[in-house]
């Protein structure tokens, strides 16, 4: 029997959100429907797949397979869209084709209706609107599953930037997460998935997609990114308008022809510096500020002047002292060839260690990842490739990593695609001592913790 709350007390850390709680009726009919609707569509796929692998191979096989299953979690609707797109970063856990196909899902999606924009609108500020705006464009400047943004016009003439919450998303989305994370924590008691830490896992994403649908807290996010960079005239994160932000409306000042283009439109002579300052801004939120944007996916980063520009705050994490202290022993390790000390970094934080974990075979599988990394050409170095390796060991040896010092590590991850198409010769090594010894000198005191296994 599915619980009513399947989030009620299990917070993961660094978020704060929590499932609101659904009737049994709700879940039970919702998830008749999501079972009938995925055996109808994935079985006859899980067989073509079947035929497809003598025929042309595992890897074909599983392609297929899992593209289809992409396509589902597109006909299921936003939250398992959302949940899709941050469990494709999660390549510890899965495997990498099906995180290549989970990618996918970041593309944009079909805008509101205009009747939907009218209806948000008038949720949003009811008879008020006309005095709060003279126009409000009817064509969104960008689309995402949960919302839309717009451009508006203040009777004074000021552009404001308006992300308009899709009606009626927040229950039903409420109502899928509550679903997926009690499909979770039932997997995590069956021969299959036992000792992996399903609910943690779920839970953690559950609460962050949750948390995008929370604009109150977004925008406290983007004013405490905005204040941490207050200092830097190489980021820009837009500036939030209380007055006009409302439970599904997040104003904010408008930044003229923000578009996506393509690296070549950009300058050469500008590229590195712009590589150079989007790496730079990512290590100081993991290093310095301990408060990480964990969605830097193409979509929210972008290029005005030699500016970086950071949108979308709502999956945002407050790092503990400690994780943010072994970020640091982790990268400095890294940067310094100290393997060992990667190693034993992973072990203390990892969430779970499988009873019979080979932790000292791990730790030197490790320290050799680490051997073969260390001085080599910039251009030769991926993080990608480094991460993909690391985490694979991870699962090979039974220990799950928690997320919450997971997912952070994958913002900058998430990140090196578009920086080295700016500059393939930047070297995240070197790019990150100063900050690294920084951090080091300031958690000094914090002494890391091995967890039991």
């Amino acid at each position: 029997m599915l619980p009513e709350n399947p989030l009620a007390g299990d917070r993961p850390a660094g978020l704060s959100r929590t499932i609101p709680r659904q009737s049994r009726l709700a879940l039970a009919t919702r998830g008749a429907f999501v079972v009938a609707s995925s055996a109808a569509y994935l079985l006859p796929a899980a067989a073509g797949a079947a035929v497809l692998r003598p025929l042309r191979g595992r890897a074909a096989a599983a392609r297929f397979f899992y593209r289809r299953l992409v396509r589902h979690l597109q006909r299921l609707g936003p939250a398992p869209v959302k949940f899709g797109q941050i469990m494709g970063t999660r390549r510890d856990l899965l495997p990498p084709l099906l995180c290549d196909e989970l990618g996918r899902l970041h593309d944009r999606v079909r805008p509101m209706s205009g009747r939907q924009v009218r209806r948000a609108l008038r949720e949003a500020y009811g008879p008020d609107l006309g005095r709060h705006f003279t126009e409000v464009e009817a064509t969104a400047r960008a689309s995402g599953s949960i919302a839309g943004v717009y451009r508006a016009v203040r009777p004074d003439g000021r552009e404001v930037a308006l992300k308009l919450q899709r009606p009626g998303i927040r229950r039903r989305m409420a109502l899928d997460l509550a679903l997926i994370h009690g499909a979770a924590a039932l997997a995590e008691k069956l021969p299959p998935g036992r000792g992996v830490p399903l609910a943690e896992l779920t839970g953690f994403v559950c609460a962050a997609v949750l948390g995008q649908l929370d604009f109150t807290g977004e925008r406290v996010n983007l004013a405490e990114l905005r204040r941490n960079f207050a200092e830097s005239d190489n980021v820009w994160i837009p500036a939030t308008l209380p007055e006009l932000c409302r439970p599904n409306c997040l104003a904010m000042e408008f930044i003229p022809d923000l578009v996506a283009r393509p690296v070549a439109e950009i300058d050469p002579a500008r590229r590195p510096r712009l590589a150079a300052r989007t790496v730079g801004a990512v290590y100081q939120m993991l290093f310095l500020d301990g408060f990480v944007h964990c969605d830097l996916h193409p979509g929210n980063v972008y290029f005005k002047g030699p500016r970086v520009v950071v949108l979308d705050a709502g999956f945002s994490i407050r790092l503990d002292p400690t994780v943010r202290r072994q970020f640091a022993d982790f990268f400095l390790g890294l940067a310094l060839g100290r393997g060992r000390q990667c190693g034993e970094v992973v072990v203390d934080s990892a969430v779970r260690v499988a009873p019979d974990a080979d932790v000292e075979g791990f730790i030197g599988r490790v320290a050799e990842l680490v051997r073969r990394n260390t001085g080599v050409p910039a251009k030769e170095f991926q993080l990608t490739r480094f991460g993909t390796e690391l985490f694979t060991l991870q699962r090979d040896f039974g220990l799950y990593a928690a997320s919450e010092f997971v997912f952070p590590l994958l913002s900058l991850l998430v990140i090196e695609g578009t920086v080295r198409d700016l500059d393939p010769d930047i070297d995240f090594q070197a790019a990150a001592r100063p900050m690294l010894l920084r951090a080091a000198a300031e958690t000094a005191h914090l002494a890391p913790q091995r967890r039991a296994g």
